[in-house]
């Protein structure tokens, strides 16, 4: 999405008749957001600046929403996306061992990138496939039943990406 051609009434619709300009500037805000993510994997500070200029918000504020969701990030992100679960039936399961695993063969720790930004290694507190732990996702694509050795298959899935 290019900042200069963010239209605010477009994206607003019929609720602009009832809303301030101020109102109406700050309702774009998620969906620049969005827009900016898929086409950068990230918000770049400088796309950011060039919307809050666009947007007459003080740059603060548009950080300051971005960074209320946890969805939008400020660092670049991989074209993968692993994420390990930690959840109780996970841990409990051996989830650390497969995360070592993990971190051994890309050299990158949870809320890190490879430098060649092919993937980004998270954690999150549950997938909701307790009766697979342990879990973890490669993008959408979960993988049950891990152990360090089977590990393999999700560093294969990274790879062959």
């Amino acid at each position: 999405m290019k900042v200069e051609e963010l239209n605010v009434d477009e994206k607003i619709g019929h609720v602009k008749d009832v809303l301030t300009e101020d109102q109406k500037k700050r309702g774009v805000l998620i969906h620049a957001f969005q827009s900016i993510q898929k086409e950068h994997n990230y918000l770049p500070e400088d796309v950011l600046k060039a919307l809050a200029r666009k947007l007459d918000i003080p740059l603060v504020e548009v950080y300051s929403t971005a960074s209320f969701y946890k969805h939008f990030y400020f660092k670049p992100r991989g074209r993968n996306v692993v994420c390990v679960c930690t959840g109780t039936a996970c841990h409990v399961r051996g989830a650390s061992k497969v995360l070592e695993k993990i971190e051994e063969s890309f050299g990158i720790k949870p809320g890190e990138t490879t430098p060649d930004l092919s993937m980004t290694l998270e954690t999150v507190g549950c997938v909701g496939c307790c009766g697979l732990a342990p879990v973890a996702t490669v993008n959408d694509e979960i993988i049950g039943d891990l152990n360090p050795k089977k590990a393999g298959e999700v560093i294969k899935m990274v790879e062959g990406k």
